[in-house]
């Protein structure tokens, strides 16, 4: 039997290598943001969301910490804090799930079988039991977040950076597919290329021109023989 750390290691490089996006905290691999796509033929199709994975000490024997980070109206996610309601997670984990048993299976059909009946979120509950056709409304129009809301962002954040100060050399296309926490660590001012020939340049520009200037007055001062 593979060592925890071991095992650990394998699920995570099984993930990066499937078709999900996995962004590193802290160059380690227990703390990671998966970029996750709503289920096609559910309420969710469509949308984009960033789910947290937290992995302990014991995994695969004790179960991941999952949570979205963007919103999402669910009655079985909690609105605040993204905590998800899910017994296969929470209660009934077993060493043989792997994470890409989680956002191929589990969180697939957590988005598709909402159970109101155990919410983490009352009023996403509430709605949905009450009125379907405007809890249906609220997950779509105030709530989806898509992909094309996601480049627009990531666009808009990489024109205002290039616009604001010189970063340090990084392609902008590396900027665009990568999220705004990325950018903020390459726009950090320790990062910021100097401009020491520039300021040279002023600076002596300044002194050429103050002896220019000097030069001028005596030329003009003088009689034409």
């Amino acid at each position: 039997m593979s060592s925890p750390s071991k095992r650990r290691d394998m699920d995570v490089m099984k993930l990066m290598m499937s078709d999900y996006t996995v962004e590193t905290i802290n160059d380690g691999i227990t703390e990671f943001n998966v970029e996750f796509h709503g289920p096609k033929e559910s309420l969710y199709e469509g949308g984009v969301w960033k789910i947290r994975v937290e992995l302990p000490d014991a995994y695969p024997y004790k179960s991941p910490s999952i949570g979205f980070l963007n919103k999402i109206f669910h009655p079985n996610v909690d609105e605040l804090s993204g905590s998800v309601c899910l017994d296969v997670i929470n209660q009934s984990w077993n060493p043989m799930f792997d994470l890409l048993n989680v956002f191929e299976v589990f969180l697939p059909q957590l988005l598709l079988y909402p159970n109101p009946s155990d919410p983490l979120n009352g009023d996403a509950a509430s709605l949905m039991m009450k009125d379907k056709n405007q809890y249906e409304q609220k997950v779509k129009g105030d709530y989806l977040t898509t992909m094309a809301d996601v480049h627009v962002t990531k666009i808009l954040y990489v024109a205002i950076l290039l616009l604001s100060e010189n970063v340090k050399p990084v392609t902008v296309s590396y900027l665009l597919f990568h999220d705004a926490e990325y950018c903020e660590r390459y726009a950090k001012k320790e990062n910021v290329v100097g401009t020491p020939k520039d300021e040279s340049d002023d600076e002596i520009s300044e002194e050429e021109f103050s002896g220019q200037s000097d030069s001028d007055d005596e030329v003009v001062g003088h009689a034409d023989p």
